[in-house]
């Protein structure tokens, strides 16, 4: 790892397998090092993996396989921003397909209890738009939802 600030991931001895879910998911994202245990600790045996590190979408991040002792919970998640309905669709069917949850308003958590916010830029200048009554019926359309609907969204931005 060269980054100076660097996302710790916690896993329950699936780090590596995590890592690469998300390499093959996520653009710009990649499986570097696996570092292996030099000896045995409280939840594996030595040569086990213990630290993988993986970008994604170009953030730095160590999966450390820990094993039950932390939990992950919503007051982290990555945010994806998307281009399109296809890219939300992809990415989205990605995480809930493979064992994941989903969630409200493009929040969805992934096989391994990461949760992620799954958001279409069109959303984040709609609810940013200086027409107040148009930003808000785009904020009450999003809150009905779970995965985002570009297309219900402008509608509703449209008025």
């Amino acid at each position: 790892m060269t980054a100076k600030n660097t996302v710790c991931l916690w896993y329950q001895g699936d780090a590596l397998d995590a890592a690469q879910f998300y390499a093959q998911t996520f653009p710009d994202s990649s499986v570097g090092a696996v570092h292996r245990a030099p000896g045995d600790y409280p939840d594996g045996k030595q040569g086990d993996v213990l630290l993988v590190e993986f970008n994604v979408a170009g953030v730095p991040c160590i999966g450390l396989n820990g094993g039950p002792h932390f939990q992950h919970n919503e007051s982290f998640s990555f945010q994806i921003a998307t281009d399109d309905q296809a890219e939300t669709d992809r990415l989205w069917q990605a995480i809930v397909g493979h064992g994941g949850q989903e969630s409200a308003c493009g929040w969805c958590k992934d096989h391994w209890g990461i949760s992620w916010q799954i958001t279409p830029r069109m959303l984040t200048k709609a609810l940013a738009d200086p027409d107040r009554a148009a930003s808000k019926r785009v904020f009450d359309a999003m809150m009905g939802m779970t995965k985002i609907d570009i297309a219900v969204l402008e509608a509703a931005r449209k008025g």
